[in-house]
């Protein structure tokens, strides 16, 4: 597929205009503005002038929405076009922004902040915005604008989730009938008796999976649930950051992040090079009760099959055990997928709708090979199944097209994906906090 460097767009002067010419659709109802005036925020929002420096196929444009606005995370868009956005870490003690483009050309020029709790997930249902810290959910309010009523008194749907400073995110996504999927990510890479370290056999059965290391499902209706408030919907998930409802399937889909240093933790089977493309990042469509198998397998994108991890006696070819559930699709080890959305969008070309758009964030272990993802790929589906090869969809955000050796050198880190009413792609950066937006102007 043909890509096109996305030429330099003119500079872009923020429209901050008062109140009354907003027809009062700027206040939610505390009396809290969205206006400049009275908002000093969003002076704090800065449109880059420049290209946005995506490569996209012919026919799409990917511009700058917003910049410089926190480690933005996952981004959900009203009908109202109201963008929210959740923040990795706190902005000046908030930790969800609120973007709007008054104008109607393609930036934003309007921003506020809210929430005293940083985080990764966020959705919107039943004309609700829920949000995530890492240990809970919570949920606003929206009015008839598609804005907060009350931003300073969230409700609590679930509290009390485990976060121990690895895998914590508590990515979700809500179905149509008020269920709400939430990862919960093991604390462990492979559920040693001393996690990392070489040679350490893997606890069986593994203690993490009683309260991580899966997906559980709560009630988007219920307050001050807990865990036991809540069920298991799937097991044996390392972490899952990017998940999405599938509308046409009716059922839940997952991008599970791959395990990591199977050379390190057993060399004797494997070398840093063979570690560097094992094991593959993997796509799921879950129901109630799957178990993937985490950690007792792995998947080899070479062998095309799970194998039992070293840690539970595997050597890199014994097979594992029928029973757990095999990925869908499967894509290159490490890049670390951290978006996931099926696109039902009317505005991209017929091939788009019903596929997904998976957001990969980029790895940190491919040593001594370069560092790889860093893009967003489309995975074409036909009859609600994974139908060929993945595309590259959208590059460039590292800023550079020299191999990245480390992780920190990229500019921009794509994480979090939203559609527009219009049918749109938003792209989220949780490095330097840009958000992108993607429209298709072809005919």
């Amino acid at each position: 597929m043909l890509l096109r460097k996305v030429l330099s767009f003119a500079a872009i002067a923020l429209c901050l205009i008062s109140i009354t010419a907003c027809n009062n659709d700027n206040t939610d109802a505390t009396g809290n503005s969205f206006d400049s005036s009275n908002n000093p925020d969003v002076d704090n929002l800065v449109a880059n002038p420049d290209s946005s420096g995506i490569n996209v196929p012919d026919s799409f444009v990917a511009k700058i929405f917003a910049d410089s606005i926190g480690e933005t995370r996952h981004i959900v868009v009203s009908q109202n076009n109201v963008v929210y956005i959740k923040l990795m870490a706190l902005k000046d003690g908030k930790g969800i922004a609120i973007l709007k483009d008054r104008n109607n050309d393609g930036v934003a020029d309007q921003l506020k902040y809210f929430g005293d709790f940083a985080g990764t997930g966020i959705d919107i249902y039943d004309n609700n915005l829920y949000a995530s810290s890492d240990e809970g959910i919570y949920r606003y309010k929206i009015n008839s604008d598609g804005y907060i009523m009350d931003t300073n008194l969230p409700t609590t749907i679930v509290e009390g989730l485990i976060a121990r400073n690895e895998h914590q995110a508590k990515a979700f996504t809500i179905d149509p009938n008020g269920n709400i999927y939430v990862n919960i990510g093991a604390y462990s890479n492979a559920c040693q008796m001393e996690d990392r370290v070489p040679g350490s056999r893997g606890m069986y059965p593994c203690p993490i999976l009683d309260s991580a290391g899966g997906i559980w499902k709560f009630d988007a209706n219920k307050i001050n649930q807990k865990y036991k408030d809540g069920s298991r919907y799937a097991t044996g998930l390392r972490n899952v950051v990017g998940l999405d409802w599938n509308t046409q399937t009716q059922s839940l889909f997952v991008m599970q992040h791959g395990r990591d240093q199977l050379a390190d933790m057993a060399p004797k089977f494997f070398d840093a090079e063979k570690s560097a493309e094992i094991p593959a990042e993997s796509l799921y469509e879950l129901h109630q009760g799957d178990n993937a198998g985490w950690p007792y397998v792995y998947y080899d994108p070479f062998q095309k099959k799970l194998l039992l991890a070293p840690e539970y006696g595997g050597n890199g070819k014994r097979k594992a055990d029928s029973s757990y559930l095999n990925p869908i699709a499967n894509y290159p080890a490490h890049w670390a997928p951290n978006g996931l959305l099926f696109y039902t969008g009317n505005q991209f070309p017929a091939k788009y709708k019903n596929g997904a758009f998976i957001a990969f964030h980029g790895s940190w272990n491919r040593a001594p090979k370069p560092q790889q993802g860093f893009c967003v790929v489309f995975q074409p589906f036909k009859d609600g199944k994974p139908f060929g090869d993945y595309e590259i969809f959208a590059k460039g955000f590292p800023g550079t097209d020299a191999p990245l050796q480390n992780p920190g050198d990229a500019a921009h880190r794509p994480c979090g994906l939203a559609q527009g009413p219009d049918g749109a792609l938003y792209v989220t950066d949780d490095v330097k906090g840009r958000v992108y937006k993607i429209t298709y102007s072809g005919k």
